[in-house]
């Protein structure tokens, strides 16, 4: 079982063998993030945030012994295709040089492996690398047990024109893997970064990723995440961001796999005039679970945010939306729209739905909202008149409904990536390609 005290030995076996071992600091903070795991567990039903999601699965799981592993070669091949980018790819939550593929780079730019920062010069890591108290219990145990991950760094005014992809794929059943990535953008650079998640038909996996994104002043970071992971994996994640004066963050989080799916995204704004995009889709059914919280902090003046999420549930499906966007006393002339949009395909499918305004200045520009609803009987309606099977014209309709999350991802190949993994889960989505 899951327990906090197979998790302290996991930790005690594995230490000695984790990457910057010999560094102090690194010792120290992984030292201090087991004991509060152990300490605290795993969040509760009781606790504020966790109260509509419940870890008692993943608990009850063994990851202490591997079952079968996938050969993740085909898959690589098949995804990269012809799509150009800078390719990272981990396997099992360890970098596989053979399957990555990173091209030429300017001299100020760094995209390797974390694992070989924190062996060969730690002390360029440790100021982004985050403590024990970051976040909830869940990325303190990545903190403790995080064997590798990306680390990217995009020096000052460099614009990398290919999109970095961050490829992890969990090959093997009853396994589990903590990512940690470390995301540096100087001032004025300009980069797309991908991270990509599959994995294992087979048994459950444990995914328990942390990605902390550093943006300098005047500097522009698109960030797109696809989790595909098999219908048995449970994967946790956090994404944390720090903002500085002008600077813009655009985030795409996209959930289509997991028995079990948690993303929490927040960014700060610690200058003025930062901008902000949360644009996010899920789609669930069967009997999983996806959870989306969210934190917008406009802690300075002539911020903008704008955030969009939507859900497609299906089958007895549940879904979770927490969106805060907080505007600090002192934060003029800040401008922050919130909305989320979840479309139920069953009567037994659930969508929770929770945005929030926190607002303690007074010359704002804010607003939120949240619907939840079926099909539209009339163009349904519609589209059978026109001689369009039941089935296709539900697909189109709901194809519709995400496209608009789709269409603000701009990069193309990036948008044509998540269009074909939406479709592959409509019935006779790949008659649906005409539309993306």
């Amino acid at each position: 079982m899951s327990t906090t005290q197979s998790w302290m030995s996991a930790y005690q076996a594995r230490v000695p063998g984790l990457p910057g071992a010999r560094a102090p600091w690194l010792a120290a903070v992984r030292q201090r993030a087991i004991e509060r795991f152990v300490d605290e567990g795993w969040p509760t039903l009781k606790q504020e945030g966790w109260r509509t999601t419940s870890l008692a699965e993943l608990e009850q799981q063994n990851f202490t012994t591997p079952g079968a592993a996938l050969s993740p070669a085909a898959l690589i091949k098949q995804l990269r295709g012809s799509e150009a980018g800078h390719w990272l790819v981990f396997v099992d939550g360890r970098y596989a040089p053979e399957l990555s593929a990173v091209g030429k780079l300017p001299d100020d730019v760094q995209v390797c492996a974390l694992s070989s920062v924190l062996n060969t010069r730690p002390e360029q890591a440790e100021p982004y690398f985050g403590v024990e108290q970051d976040g909830s219990t869940p990325s303190a145990l990545n903190l403790a047990m995080a064997t590798d991950g990306a680390f990217v760094r995009i020096g000052a005014g460099q614009d990398i024109d290919l999109p970095i992809n961050l490829v992890f794929v969990a090959a093997t059943a009853q396994s589990a893997c903590f990512p940690r990535n470390l995301i540096i953008a100087q001032s004025g650079s300009h980069a797309t970064v991908v991270e990509h998640y599959i994995g294992s038909d087979g048994g459950a996996t444990l995914t328990n990723t942390v990605t902390r994104a550093f943006i300098s002043a005047d500097a522009n970071i698109t960030h797109l995440k696809l989790q595909q992971e098999s219908d048995k994996a449970f994967h946790l994640a956090s994404i944390d961001v720090l903002q500085e004066r002008g600077s813009v963050y655009n985030s795409h989080s996209l959930s289509f796999g997991a028995h079990f799916a948690r993303n929490d995204i927040e960014t700060q704004f610690k200058g003025d005039g930062c901008e902000t995009l949360f644009n996010g889709l899920y789609y669930v059914d069967g009997r999983r679970h996806v959870d989306h919280h969210t934190l917008i902090d406009h802690a300075k003046p002539s911020g903008t945010s704008r955030e969009f999420y939507r859900g497609i549930l299906a089958g007895g499906a549940r879904g979770v939306f927490r969106g805060r966007i907080r505007v600090a006393q002192g934060a003029d002339r800040t401008d922050a729209l919130q909305r989320t949009d979840s479309l139920l395909l069953s009567r037994l499918a659930k969508a929770d739905a929770r945005p929030e305004l926190e607002i303690y200045a007074e010359d704002v520009k804010c607003a939120h909202g949240a619907t939840i609803g079926q099909l539209d009987d009339v163009s349904l309606f519609y589209l059978r008149t026109r001689g369009i099977e039941e089935d296709r014209a539900r697909s189109l309709l709901t194809y519709a409904f995400a496209a608009e999350v789709l269409g603000r991802i701009h990069l193309t190949p990036l948008r044509k990536r998540a269009a074909w993994a939406i479709r592959a889960l409509l019935p006779g989505g790949e008659s649906l390609e005409e539309l993306a």
